[in-house]
């Protein structure tokens, strides 16, 4: 069951849970009740060493989400005492990241996809005995037919990309996705919800001319939705003017230039009204802004920045495009996809009055499934299914830093 079909199990208060230290939280029980579990048996059921090693290979050469979510995959595997490694493409901001955060890692040659996918598959020709987590379809398209693969996907397929990743499925160990919203595109997979840093909201700068701050975190383009926020903005100022600016974090990525240009006809009535800020840090962007909108027209896998958004106690809407939902909930602002009255509308009525309460759930909602210790939790649970040694198998689960 979608975890927008039903209610947050009862815990603590929000205000307890942000207040305790973290390693009460871990001894309390409460993380072990994650909604999304991973059964165990399966691939290692006949292997009395278990698994070794695991390399986890990115799928692109650019820093994204599941960029980000291979760091936080590695890091978490070697913290629980796992033999892992990260085979990265280099020169990328991917090996710098990774270098920077200390972790183990493998630099292959390669300065684009072609690139990427040629080299990683004449590495796994001779590559040591372990598993190699294929963090994308790229990186498992290119070891196609390998034994001792997991593929990861962090995108809903579309088109033709749905037979490959049929293919890619074939013979590999298990199939992760990271909601239930892409079960029905990827059957039978298990899911391993993403999870996010904790963002500690500095007390925003108001805005010079005191209006609110609606504020987008992402990829711009057409997909994204940023057209839609831009009508909803131009509608709020025929009806309230001088009340809102719209802060635009982010640049386009692989967005097809006609997509471009229809997202910048829809931003020009309200160009008086943006800022673009670029890439920007989340933790810096929500100093910055009033409200999060994440407004996206197509079906989202997952909504990294709704989760971020959760993490700060920031306010915020989603569509109804995809996991978004999932991510935020029963409790969350949630409006149709596609639709700028109806956002307008919710936009209006949000920042009309306090939203405390609803911060709050969101907040406990992200702590109980979409925090580092509640990924941390998961991943204890996939290793162990798996039949992955650790260096201690004896050891417990450390909580985040």
């Amino acid at each position: 069951m979608s975890d927008a079909a039903r209610p947050l199990r009862a815990v603590e208060s929000w205000d307890a849970i942000d207040d305790r230290a973290e390693p009460d939280a871990w001894k309390a029980g409460l993380l072990a009740r994650a909604e999304h579990t991973v059964p165990a048996g399966g691939w290692q059921a006949g292997r009395s060493d278990g698994v070794r090693r695991i390399y986890v290979a990115a799928d692109r050469t650019v820093l994204g989400g599941s960029e980000l979510m291979l760091l936080r995959i590695t890091a978490v595997l070697h913290d629980i005492g796992v033999d892992v490694t990260a085979v990265v493409p280099a020169p990328s901001p991917v090996l710098v990241e990774a270098v920077r955060a200390g972790l183990p890692v493998i630099a292959l040659p390669a300065r684009n996809r072609l690139e990427w996918m040629y080299a990683l598959r004449r590495w796994d020709r001779t590559r040591p005995a372990g598993l190699l987590w294929c963090n994308g379809l790229v990186s498992s398209a290119a070891t196609l037919a390998r034994t001792d693969r997991l593929v990861h996907l962090h995108r809903r397929p579309h088109g033709w990309r749905s037979l490959l990743v049929r293919l890619v499925r074939r013979g590999a160990v298990t199939t992760l996705v990271p909601s239930c919203a892409m079960l029905d595109a990827v059957p039978d997979a298990l899911v391993l919800p993403d999870w996010t840093d904790r963002v500690r909201r500095a007390d925003p700068v108001p805005d010079k001319d005191g209006r609110i701050r609606i504020g987008f975190l992402g990829s711009l383009g057409l997909d994204s939705g940023v057209h839609v926020l831009a009508e909803a903005v131009e509608h709020l100022e025929e009806c309230m003017p001088g009340r809102y600016r719209l802060v635009l974090g982010g640049e386009p990525m692989s967005v097809p230039e006609e997509d471009l240009a229809a997202m910048e006809d829809a931003l020009g009535p309200v160009a008086h009204l943006t800022h673009r800020t670029g890439w920007i840090d989340a933790d810096d962007l929500f100093t910055a802004i009033d409200l999060l909108v994440v407004p996206s027209v197509v079906e989202e896998s997952f909504g990294l920045a709704a989760a971020e958004a959760m993490a700060a106690r920031m306010p915020v809407i989603v569509s109804d495009a995809g996991a978004l939902p999932e991510v935020v909930g029963p409790r969350g602002e949630i409006v149709p996809a596609g639709d700028p009255i109806a956002l307008a509308e919710r936009i209006a009525d949000l920042t009309a009055g306090s939203d405390s309460t609803h911060r709050g759930a969101l907040f406990e909602r992200w702590f109980a499934e979409y925090s580092p210790a509640a990924g941390t939790a998961r991943m204890r649970a996939l290793v162990d299914a798996l039949g992955v040694r650790t260096r201690d198998p004896m050891r417990s689960v450390p909580p985040p830093q």
